[in-house]
């Protein structure tokens, strides 16, 4: 019977909270969909500086293009977040926190793609083009699904990390959006606000789904919410 409430206070604190994180995506959404302001001219201005010096070495080029190839959504979350939640929980019981991090970046992938059609952003046009992608550009899905993906999945594993893991999975995860970020920049198929928009979405999708995970699990004696020191992460 305190099912139904559970679940209704978890969902109540999980809006709450995506709603704090989405209200400034929101709000430079609007900004860049109006064509102008500092904002539209800082994102011109990064854009052809990033592009100038990525033209100017094959090797970066080379690089960013790989890394843009390897951080794309099929390889991350069709094999690498599969990998993880199956060995979460075939090697440490997570089935339950396994099963949360599936769903919530199988929804973010879905959710970064509906904000594209919402926002309608036009690409950076250049000159010269470094690289060339399709869709609209707010917010960068290659920055959504990187946050994404690295806050469920240090999530994921909290529990079971070690004193350096503890310092290992973030440093990993907080260099992994970062260094996708950056690609799509100096690729100039993003704007710096695009994966600033995508970085801080992602974030509020993961962290939302989260709140409303442990406070569901909250209710319920679900074992594997323990780390291997007894305390819930």
């Amino acid at each position: 019977m305190r099912a139904a409430p559970v679940r209704r206070r978890a969902l109540l604190h999980a809006a709450a909270f995506g709603a704090a994180v989405v209200l400034p995506v929101v709000a430079l959404a609007v900004v860049v969909r109006g064509g102008s302001g500092a904002v539209v001219t800082f994102d011109e201005a990064v854009v052809r500086a990033a592009t100038d010096l990525t033209r100017e070495s094959d090797a970066l080029r080379t690089a960013l293009i790989a890394w843009q190839e390897a951080a794309a959504a099929r390889w991350v979350n069709l094999i690498l977040v599969p990998v993880v939640c199956v060995w979460a929980w075939r090697r440490h019981g997570l089935g339950d926190r396994a099963l949360w991090a599936a769903g919530t970046v199988a929804a973010g992938w879905v959710l970064q793609l509906a904000a594209k059609g919402i926002v309608q952003r036009a690409r950076p046009v250049i000159e010269d083009a470094v690289a060339r992608a399709p869709g609209s550009s707010f917010p960068s899905g290659h920055a959504t699904n990187a946050s994404v993906v690295a806050v469920t999945l240090t999530l994921l594993v909290w529990p079971v990390l070690g004193r350096r893991g503890r310092v290992v999975v973030p440093a990993a995860a907080v260099a992994f959006v970062l260094l996708t970020a950056a690609d799509r920049v100096l690729l100039g198929v993003h704007y710096p606000s695009d994966v600033v928009g995508g970085v801080l979405l992602g974030a509020a999708i993961a962290g939302a789904s989260y709140v409303g995970y442990r406070r569901t699990a909250a209710g319920t004696p679900i074992d594997d919410q323990l780390d291997p020191t007894g305390s819930t992460p």
